[in-house]
């Protein structure tokens, strides 16, 4: 079985960096920062303020 969440990109060091998940369910990517004893998670949007959608296949 194929994980929900798909690390797409990571940026930083470790204790403190940035990576982007894509959920392949719904298409939707969202930003995780973690660092200095705490972290969190938000969708991207575009300038309309829509979730950014990417497409997933089953083999990644």
């Amino acid at each position: 079985m194929a994980k929900r969440f798909v690390k797409t990109y990571s940026q930083g060091v470790v204790g403190s960096g940035f990576e982007i998940y894509v959920d392949r369910e719904t298409g939707v990517n969202y930003l995780s920062h973690g660092g200095g004893g705490g972290g969190g998670l938000t969708p991207f949007l575009d300038r309309e303020g829509k979730p950014i959608l990417t497409t997933v296949s089953d083999e990644e």
